[in-house]
């Protein structure tokens, strides 16, 4: 018996080190540009994670991270935004300066738009299905506060634009989370059938049953297989072909025609692990994403493809470069532009970065 209890021990303490060995903190203090004088209670938070907090008296914060890479985003009411890009090497930030926000210059932007007035009875549940999504997870999201929503459509570009004076209030019921996203822009293209929206997200777990809380645990894993989130990782860890997705390069000469690359670690598309902890890939014209696993009928449904479509099928234009962090992180994330399947998951399908499957 005592010598059980000297195993249990040490594989304890082994357990406790390997995990200890896979975090980091992460440290600052935030301050006005102008005065130097702290800030407290300012939100400071890990985007498209669960992990945030708000300063103290004297405008200091501290947050532990898994390995990886994050968006550090502080915000603060009547100053700009601040986004730090962050990973283990940054343990104690320096100061953080916030800028007071020009009010006058954001009142004149909004009073030379051309808002419409009834925006969110004429727009509103085409603008949900394009942030939030039009999956069946989307069916158990609710957007809370849509009042803070303004909508401008721009005839001369045939472009709808959408604001938001305050941080929206998603409750997704689906996958047990309340997410607070902090809408930057959202801009969708009609002559293109293409949206592209920018913003911050805080994801709070919800609680529940012990049979709800299983239900949300199998939710996220499914909706993890064949994510954005799985494939990054995946390419990460080297391990794609093992999880079952596979690349495919548009041909020269075909447009309609995806070629699939052999060998997706080959020195043309990919920079291996360095000292920064990233890898990087680029592919000189669009690619295909395939997964191995049927598409929802919803999808197929949606988008009038034949039901016995066998794979998931997303197909991504990529401006530059891409730098993925081992927790699935990547940047620059404008330069990444999603058509098909993946363009089908938004919102209510998202996983965030400290997800564990």
């Amino acid at each position: 018996m005592k010598q059980t209890h000297i195993f249990l021990s040490l594989l304890f303490c082994l357990l406790a080190g390997s995990v200890s060995a896979q975090q980091f903190t992460v440290s600052g203090t935030i301050i006005d540009s102008a005065s130097r004088e702290p800030l407290s209670a300012a939100s400071v938070f890990c985007q498209n994670t669960t992990i945030g907090t708000t300063t103290n008296r004297e405008g200091q914060f501290s947050l532990q991270l898994r390995s990886g890479g994050y968006e550090l985003i502080i915000t603060y009411t009547g100053y700009r935004t601040r986004l730090i890009r962050i990973s283990q090497a940054d343990n104690v930030l320096p100061p953080i300066e916030m800028v007071k926000e020009d009010r006058s210059m954001s009142e004149v932007v909004i009073k030379s738009s051309n808002e419409v007035p009834d925006g969110w009875e004429k727009y509103g549940q085409f603008f949900f299905e394009q942030f939030v999504g039009s999956t069946p997870n989307a069916a158990q999201c609710t957007l809370e506060n849509p009042d803070v929503l303004k909508f401008y459509f721009l005839k001369k570009s045939n472009k709808l634009r959408v604001l938001a004076t305050e941080p929206l209030k998603v409750t997704n019921r689906a996958l047990g989370y309340r997410l607070t996203y902090n809408l930057d822009s959202f801009v969708y293209y009609y002559n293109t059938d293409i949206s592209l929206y920018k913003g911050y997200c805080l994801f709070n777990p919800m609680d529940s049953s012990f049979a709800m809380m299983k239900t949300w645990s199998a939710n996220r894993g499914k909706a993890y297989m064949g994510s954005k989130l799985h494939f990054m990782r995946s390419y990460y860890d080297s391990t794609m072909q093992q999880e079952g997705f596979r690349i495919g390069l548009l041909d020269e000469k075909n447009n309609t025609l995806f070629n699939t690359i052999a060998n997706v670690y080959d020195s043309t598309y990919y920079g291996a692990v360095d000292s920064t902890g990233e890898v990087e890939i680029w592919f000189p014209r669009k690619i295909s994403v395939t997964y191995e696993r049927r598409p929802e009928p919803e999808y197929l449904t949606r988008f009038k493809l034949p039901k016995d479509v066998p794979v998931q099928i997303s197909y991504v234009d990529i401006k530059n470069w891409i730098a993925i962090k081992e927790n699935g992180y990547y940047y620059d994330q404008r330069d990444w532009i999603n058509q098909g399947y993946w363009s089908w998951k938004n919102i209510a399908d998202l996983l965030p970065y400290d997800y564990i499957p």
